[in-house]
């Protein structure tokens, strides 16, 4: 569903991105971790169209993004981690606009879809309040209404669990297994080594633009050659690289 070949980015003389290859099955949550310049957020705003690479290619559901952006865009849903609202829009309001900027206008099920996904993220309630009274995760729930209102195959999340407390976390990790049980692929990138250890079916470790380790938990278990938590595996891979 998801691959990345030789994918890179460089600004001036830096390589932000280094010649990434992945390949993402269907269903698939997939983690995605490095530290803070790792490259991460570089990668997830190429792989939604945001941003160009340098070189190299993603494929999306088998279509290429750079020769077919439109088809390629239609088919994922991006969660950033600053997203933007239109503040002085009802909940409603941004979620009607979103569906027609994804040409959804004329569906005579609009209506029930989105009352369906705000009712499915606990603030339909709250669907005629201007966005500027919602909270921060009330708004981050939103922005993943956003994201799903056209039914993506792909999902991409830059930090999905900031802002949000504990049951909304718990609402969230729920509502992505249930898409990835449904055959949607989601690529998350989190610093949140619990929620990823949790949640994800395999994960890839990116340092300084450059993957250094991918697999299941038992997978990166073996390779670092500890048998700790995601968290123990992550330090010790990142501290071999960086005494490298």
């Amino acid at each position: 569903m998801i691959e990345l070949v030789n994918l890179s980015k460089s600004y001036r003389n830096i390589k932000a991105v280094d010649k990434i290859n992945l390949r993402i099955e269907d269903g698939t949550i997939f983690g995605f971790l490095g530290p803070n310049g790792a490259g991460k957020t570089t990668t997830i705003k190429m792989m939604a169209g945001v941003m160009n690479p340098t070189g190299g290619r993603i494929i999306l559901d088998g279509i290429d993004l750079m020769n077919d952006p439109v088809s390629a865009k239609k088919i994922v849903g991006y969660i950033p981690d600053r997203p933007f609202l239109y503040e002085r829009l009802t909940g409603w309001e941004f979620l009607k606009l979103i569906s027609a900027l994804y040409g959804m206008n004329g569906s005579t099920e609009l209506d029930k879809k989105i009352l369906r996904l705000l009712n499915l993220f606990e603030i339909a309630e709250w669907k005629d309040e201007l966005i500027e009274s919602y909270s921060h995760g009330m708004k981050q729930r939103l922005i993943m209404c956003s994201a799903l209102i056209h039914d993506p195959k792909i999902l991409i999340v830059d930090e999905p669990m900031v802002g949000l407390d504990p049951k909304a976390m718990r609402l969230v990790k729920e509502i992505f297994r249930k898409k990835a049980q449904e055959g949607m692929t989601l690529f998350i990138s989190t610093h949140s080594l619990e929620v990823a250890q949790e949640l994800c079916n395999e994960v890839a470790i990116i340092h300084k633009g450059r993957i250094v380790a991918r697999g299941t938990l038992d997978d990166l278990k073996r390779g670092a050659r500890l048998d700790g938590t995601l968290e123990d595996i992550f330090l010790k891979i990142i501290e071999e690289e960086m005494n490298d």
